[in-house]
């Protein structure tokens, strides 16, 4: 129940959609709306300050160049140049390229830090008008079965608002409210814990020639390039470890046995911390008229680069559908719009917990065996020496999916 003093409080406000979360997953939405005039407002807790210097994902999948093309966004929203396709195994110091643009026409993958990507939707969002409103406390969600639904929050002078929508889009992340606001036995959330602790390392430091995934016995690396002269560094460790175990001297010791590059460059540690590799799925990814993007319905390891990618991929279906809703009173996509990203989501978590799988087994037998360990390395063999493995890889790297159809245009 809301205080009644503070319903008389109110700021009363109305929008067809309330984003909550300001990360690529609401960003997106929202400036994808915008683009096609329906209109929103953004809600995040956290400072635009803090927002822009989250650093996360650094490759935005060919699929998903190829859709900010389709709104005539991609100029605008992604920096940084192409990648230029290739993939290096470094399996016990020996070199393997692979292929993993995805072939076919248009635009390949770009690479671009999350940071940049979400500093540049925000600028394109607020340039097309858009109300994006940081520092939001105390948000809840009340009606969501009904028709018009209602969103509360605080703003950062702790003035109480209340604004009245069509739709919500849930895009605050694992931890975020919105997931959370749905009653009990409407979702099933599917999770599996990968029993794999990773130290991931931001440095400024020479990025490598092509992205880097090293298997060993020592452990699983890999190093990936952030910018000109920065670079993101992954480390195997226990799955309890914390950031505080790996001292500079320590890092840099287990990067060059690990890559086999014991001539790597080092450079100041700008940011370390320790995790768990885990997966989780929530189905449906719908209840009434709130709808769930991105993290607030699915995490996926980071192999293979997917998870924002999938936050991207729903975006696009989630502003489509509306946009369907309010053009032409099409509620087809809306009904369909958890069944459609879940197909995508199951798909990518699949290949994620492959490579994942396969880089690790490959390396450490410690955990998973002598048979499993001889598995991934067959794996990987076939990977190396066929070329349907390799064009198959690639495809799912590259985000292509032949059973789908590629949208081309926004119909605006």
């Amino acid at each position: 129940m809301v205080d009644a003093q503070r319903q008389l409080d109110e700021v009363r406000e109305s929008a067809t959609v309330v984003v909550i979360g300001a990360g690529p997953a609401g960003l997106t939405v929202a400036t994808l709306l915008r683009r096609c005039g329906v209109d929103c407002v953004v809600l995040e807790r956290r400072s635009r300050e803090h927002v822009a210097q989250r650093q996360r994902a650094g490759i935005v999948e060919a699929r998903a160049v190829r859709m900010f093309e389709s709104w005539g966004l991609a100029d605008l929203v992604l920096d940084g140049p192409p990648h230029d396709g290739i993939l290096e195994f470094r399996v016990d110091g020996v070199s393997h390229l692979v292929d993993d643009s995805g072939g076919g026409e248009g635009p390949g993958a770009r690479l671009c830090p999350q940071q940049v990507l979400v500093h540049r939707l925000t600028a394109a969002h607020l340039a097309d008008g858009g109300d994006l409103r940081h520092e939001a406390a105390d948000v809840t969600l009340d009606g969501l079965t009904g028709q018009r639904p209602v969103v509360r929050y605080r703003s950062a002078d702790g003035t109480p608002h209340a604004i009245t929508c069509a739709f919500v889009a849930g895009c605050d992340g694992d931890h975020g409210v919105t997931r959370t606001a749905v009653p009990g036995g409407h979702l099933t959330a599917h999770t599996f814990d990968h029993g794999i602790g990773w130290l991931t390392v931001l440095a400024d430091a020479p990025p490598p020639a092509h992205p880097l995934l090293a298997v060993s016995a020592q452990g699983f690396a890999a190093h990936f390039p952030r910018g000109p002269h920065s670079s993101r560094y992954y480390l195997q460790c226990p799955p309890g470890d914390l950031p505080g175990a790996w001292p500079d001297d320590r890092v840099w010791d287990a990067l060059r046995t690990r890559l086999g590059d014991p001539g790597l460059a080092a450079g100041p540690v700008t940011d370390r911390e320790t995790f768990r590799l885990r997966s989780l799925v929530t189905d449906p990814m719908q209840y009434g008229r709130l709808f769930l993007v991105g993290d607030a319905a699915h995490i996926v390891s980071p192999m293979g680069g997917k998870g924002m990618n999938l936050a991207l991929y729903d975006a696009d279906l989630f502003a489509r559908a509306v946009r369907d809703h309010v053009r032409d009173g099409d509620d087809t996509a809306l009904r369909t719009y958890s069944e459609r990203c879940l197909r995508r989501i199951w798909s990518d978590q699949e290949f994620s917990h492959w490579l994942t799988r396969t880089v690790h087994d490959a390396g450490d037998s410690t955990d998973c065996g002598p048979f499993l360990h001889r598995l991934a390395r067959a794996r990987l063999d076939r990977l190396f020496t066929s070329p349907a493995a390799v064009r198959a890889f690639a495809e799912l790297m590259a985000g292509v999916d032949p059973a789908q159809e590629r949208p081309t245009s926004t119909g605006r």
